[in-house]
């Protein structure tokens, strides 16, 4: 298949940090416009590579290019071609919501009409003009996400990174913002996903689930319930992270 059609490659992708091995090897493709679960409990890797593929963090070795640059030589076109929602949900909690609006606006390259025309919209669509001059530390959690996420796609990238976006919300919130998910996904956007929630694996197009800095296993949710002989993702995952000849609890 032609490099046009991934949006992401990794070969035998690496971090140590000194003797610690934080990604071991791992290699996978994702396509343009899939919906990619990068799955694993906390501590599984996942945040270490997501840092590599969109220019943070140098890998150790192998190879991997994103939006078609290489992550080793052209990491600062990467991040003018992609989304990125990181943990801490990107936001400014000391700025109102305008206020971040048109400050990730003009970091993206907006020009001063593009992101009052996109504040207009976006504040329309999450039912959030009231909320236009509301520090965002004033505001609920799954508003903060919602709007993190909006924020991040406001300059049409191609592809969206989310680190564990949906962490410490309640279900109906979560199940919100994968509406977010899908609605961006089907005006063509790439979106590669973080969780550690293993049902948001039904979500996506196909996941992949990190145990201990390596990839253990990657397919659609459906085939790896199917040949793990598994009713859930979460029994999946227990199956990888717990080793049948493993005694005890």
């Amino acid at each position: 298949m032609n490099d046009l059609n991934y949006a992401i490659r990794a070969e035998g992708l690496t971090k140590r940090f000194g003797d610690f091995t934080a990604v071991n090897a791992i290699t996978f493709e994702v396509k343009q416009g899939e919906i990619y679960g990068f799955l694993g409990a906390n501590g599984a890797g996942k945040t270490t590579a997501i840092r590599m593929l969109i220019g943070l963090l140098s890998p150790t070795s192998g190879t991997a290019s994103v939006a078609g640059f290489d992550v080793y030589k052209q990491s600062e076109k990467i991040k003018r071609h992609i989304g990125y929602m990181s943990q801490r949900f990107s936001l400014y909690e000391d700025l109102t919501v305008k206020e971040n609006i048109r400050f990730y606006g003009g970091v993206y390259g907006l020009s001063d009409l593009q992101i009052r025309d996109k504040t207009d919209t976006l504040l329309r669509k999450l039912a959030l003009e009231h909320a236009r001059n509301m520090l965002i530390s004033s505001l609920p959690l799954g508003w903060k996400q919602k709007l993190a996420f909006s924020i991040a796609v406001i300059h049409d990238p191609k592809i969206v990174f989310l680190d564990e976006p949906t962490g410490g919300v309640d279900p109906i919130t979560r199940r919100q913002f994968w509406n977010l998910i899908y609605e961006a996904s089907s005006e063509g956007v790439t979106v590669f996903v973080t969780t550690h929630y293993m049902d948001e694996s039904e979500y996506c197009d196909r996941v992949s689930i990190m145990v201990d800095g390596r990839i253990a296993a990657l397919d659609t949710p459906g085939r790896l319930k199917h040949s793990f002989q598994a009713a859930s993702m979460d029994e999946v995952f227990l199956k990888l992270a717990r080793p049948q000849n493993a005694g005890g609890l």
